[in-house]
């Protein structure tokens, strides 16, 4: 069952048009005919419906490696749904174009992917659910990922943190410096970066701006004044996002990526300036987040970089989403909090030190990957062989499930 407007479609379409060409044909249609788009666009809305009704975190449409199927990734596996629709490539590029704004399009057509947030109301009464989407090209067709972003927040105190940690994510307790949150993609950042945003908005009096590629969970001010900054549609960059923040009187600002060494550096500058600041990184450890960071900069710039990421550098979470017995999906995070000694190991360039000192720092609320792993197997939430195989230590976790 593809869409009823595709016979029609197909006549008008020369065979001789590909790619950004053929795409630009079928913009045209729908966009001059009101019930192709909104064809086009119920068809996408049943599918993010079964998304969200199945549990799923992503969904897959589109090109030849989707074998005209639709996939989803349910509790960290991805597989296709055979039960579903199977679109052509033309009605994909219709479904795909039908939610992208003119301005979308053309940084589609030029740079062969954009992303984009997308508010729908799923089922009448219920308020929009919301996703991220990214739009790209394969072997020259248009295809699509999108994922769900939960309209529910996790509550911090549901995430396993200690309470001194808590207290470093707080304003009330803390007021400037820098926090991290990493992992891979899929591990949950975002998720817990927006329960901190949460902690702060209910917890204090100030200005937080969240500068977003796209903008994820918006959440309603309550003590806080949230301002929320997608970057494409409302700034250039996070670079750009960041040094507007600071002439707009901010107390929190939360940067969704440090992508590069720019806006790593404009990060710790805001952070100088007596700022709170969240961000992430595509890091699987704490040791690897701090080596990262020195790492984009050229050699003459790394010793400047130390002494000020010492200074700045409050904490950092590094996290993984690791299946359960359950075949559901559970938390395990190293947590790295900076005190006198980890600074100085940052200074002098002792970084593989830190380990060590995470290792031995409970009572700080530290714990490394491989000591949640250990007591999340200890408490038959996982099994000992998801232990192993998510660890980033292997040799000091075999260590803890042999000999603790």
């Amino acid at each position: 069952m593809g869409l009823s407007f595709t016979p029609e479609m197909q006549v008008t379409l020369p065979d001789y048009l590909t790619g950004t060409n053929r795409f630009q044909n079928i913009n045209k249609m729908i966009t001059f005919n009101a019930s192709w788009r909104k064809v086009a666009f119920e068809h996408l809305k049943k599918l993010l419906k079964h998304m969200r009704d199945i549990g799923a975190s992503d969904m897959d449409i589109g090109g030849p490696g989707s074998r005209k199927q639709i996939w989803f990734r349910l509790y960290g596996k991805k597989s296709p749904y055979e039960e579903l629709p199977q679109y052509s490539d033309d009605e994909v590029a219709a479904i795909l174009l039908s939610v992208l704004s003119d301005d979308q399009k053309v940084i589609l057509f030029k740079n062969k992917n954009v992303d984009f947030s997308l508010g729908v109301v799923l089922q009448e009464g219920e308020p929009p659910n919301r996703f991220r989407g990214d739009v790209y090209y394969e072997s020259n067709v248009l295809v699509a990922n999108f994922r769900r972003i939960n309209l529910e927040l996790f509550k911090i105190d549901t995430l396993g943190f200690s309470e001194p940690i808590i207290r470093r994510f707080d304003l009330n307790y803390e007021k400037a410096g820098l926090i991290l949150v990493t992992g891979i993609t899929g591990s949950g950042k975002s998720c817990t970066l927006d329960s901190i945003v949460d902690l702060n908005n209910h917890n204090n009096h100030a200005h937080l701006i969240i500068i977003g590629n796209p903008i994820e969970y918006v959440h309603k001010s309550d003590k806080c004044i949230i301002r929320h900054r997608e970057v494409g549609e409302d700034v250039l960059s996070f670079q750009e996002g960041t040094i507007q923040a600071l002439r707009q009187d901010p107390d929190i600002i939360v940067v969704g990526e440090m992508r590069d060494a720019g806006t790593i550096a404009t990060v710790l500058e805001a952070t100088d300036s007596g700022h709170k600041c969240f961000s992430t990184l595509h890091t699987s450890s704490a040791i690897d987040s701090i080596h990262r960071i020195i790492a984009e900069f050229p050699p003459i710039e790394q010793e400047r970089v130390r002494n000020r990421l010492a200074d700045t550098l409050k904490v950092i979470v590094s996290q993984k989403l690791v299946p359960d017995r359950n075949n559901h999906l559970t938390l395990a995070k190293e947590i790295l909090s900076v005190n006198s000694s980890v600074q100085a190991a940052i200074r002098n360039a002792n970084i593989n030190e830190i380990y060590q000192m995470i290792n031995e720092g409970k009572k700080a609320g530290m714990i490394t990957l491989e000591q949640d792993l250990f007591n999340l197997y200890r408490s038959n939430v996982i099994a000992k062989s998801t232990a192993m195989n998510f660890a980033n230590n292997k040799k000091r976790m075999q260590q803890l499930l042999t000999y603790s």
